[in-house]
């Protein structure tokens, strides 16, 4: 079965305890095309045992249920049925909501003020490989990495100045002639802004202008509509500019080109350009 728009109906079930909103959901999506929604589940172990008998594209997953919560439920899902994605649909966006969610397999994440439009687009992108994070859960992840750098960094910190006051020979990162400065590292995971982790910078890639644009306005975490309302352009041409810079920088989703963004310095948390 295919949707209007020539993409494969996604089968989709529904976890959620709390039985007005489960038939909310259901009803909700069984307005869009591109969705059919196969099963609903009042726990974690009721989606885990749907998810055996009727293998959906995608389980939309609440997190706090009785039995087996959201996070153990996911863990199982993605553990025993692969083909199956989990995208977390709560009322949490905590971290300790967020972080486990996402180490236990879920690709997507969204908060339940999201849109039948903004579910569709999530499942879509399960679906086809890449992560279906509202952009608040974008943001979010991209302080995570700064804080986690900037811990690091002060974390060799430590260490360099621990190895001068030990008068150790073999200070990790020490520069040949005595010059006093101290690479802060070689791996990608440690350059900062403005450095070259990774692939090369924006120019170096061939990123036109109009693409930097777009790649800084996706960093900062607005949506295809906003970006082309910003720029006044048509969503078609927002995502063609996407999927031009995606392949040009060798991203897949829209959290890694966060990432890119963050590390080539084109933006500062939380989302201001670089001038």
């Amino acid at each position: 079965m295919s949707a209007a728009g020539g993409d494969r109906v996604a089968r989709v079930v529904v976890a959620d305890d709390q039985a007005v909103v489960r038939e909310g959901i259901v009803m909700l999506l069984g307005l869009l095309p591109g969705i059919e929604v196969v099963g609903s589940a009042r726990d974690g172990e009721e989606a885990v045992a749907l998810t055996a008998e009727l293998g959906p594209d995608v389980v939309l997953m609440d997190l706090r249920m009785p039995r087996c919560d959201g996070v153990e439920a996911t863990r199982r899902i993605r553990e025993r049925h692969p083909g199956t994605e989990v995208v977390v649909l709560t009322t949490y966006a905590d971290d300790d909501s967020l972080f486990p969610a996402l180490r236990a397999g879920a690709r997507g994440y969204l908060t339940k003020d999201a849109g039948g439009e903004d579910i569709e687009r999530a499942v879509r992108d399960v679906i086809d490989g890449r992560a279906g994070l509202s952009p608040s859960v974008q943001r979010r992840l991209l302080e995570r990495l700064i804080e986690e750098r900037d811990h690091q960094e002060h974390r060799d910190h430590q260490e360099r100045w621990a190895g001068r006051e030990t008068g150790g020979g073999s200070r990790r990162g020490a520069v040949a002639g005595g010059d006093s400065r101290v690479c802060l590292g070689s791996s990608d995971e440690s350059v900062g802004p403005g450095g070259t982790g990774g692939s090369g910078g924006p120019g170096d890639v061939g990123l036109t202008e109009r693409e930097t644009e777009v790649l800084v306005l996706v960093a900062d975490g607005l949506s295809n509509a906003e970006i082309a309302g910003r720029l006044r352009i048509s969503t078609a041409t927002v995502k063609t500019h996407i999927n031009n810079l995606f392949a040009k920088i060798g991203v897949r989703d829209r959290a890694q080109a966060v990432r890119y963004a963050y590390q080539h310095g084109l933006v500062r948390p939380p989302g201001r350009r670089v001038t």
